[in-house]
């Protein structure tokens, strides 16, 4: 059978990332101190360095649709920026021809006879 994993709240991770970075100590002697494996202590600092206190949250469980996830990357979003524009340019260009097309298909009405 599989191992129970452990979760420990964002304030115990908080403070071991304290530990390593402002005491100044190891990732060994942090996790020796708090009872943990040093490899969470690595992980955990990592993804504080990467994401702020955001990237110290419990991720597990959540579905990959959620907007609790991590962000995306720059150039991901660089890139859609750049699709959305060229689609608004798509859009702007066939609203003005359907405008135009419109405007061809109205006959002027004549003058009626008395």
């Amino acid at each position: 059978m599989g191992e129970i994993r452990k979760t420990y709240d964002i304030e115990f991770k908080r403070k071991a990332v304290a530990m390593f970075l402002e005491e100044g100590l190891g990732y060994k002697t942090v996790a020796k101190t708090l009872g943990i494996d040093d490899r969470m202590v690595r992980r955990w600092v990592a993804h504080y360095e990467r994401e702020g206190i955001e990237g110290l949250k419990e991720k597990r469980g959540t579905s990959t649709g959620s907007k609790n996830g991590r962000p995306k990357k720059a150039k991901t979003l660089e890139e859609e920026v750049l699709r959305l524009r060229a689609e608004n340019a798509l859009l702007k260009k066939l609203w003005e021809l359907q405008r135009g097309q419109e405007q061809s298909d109205v006959k002027p009405s004549k003058p009626s006879k008395r």
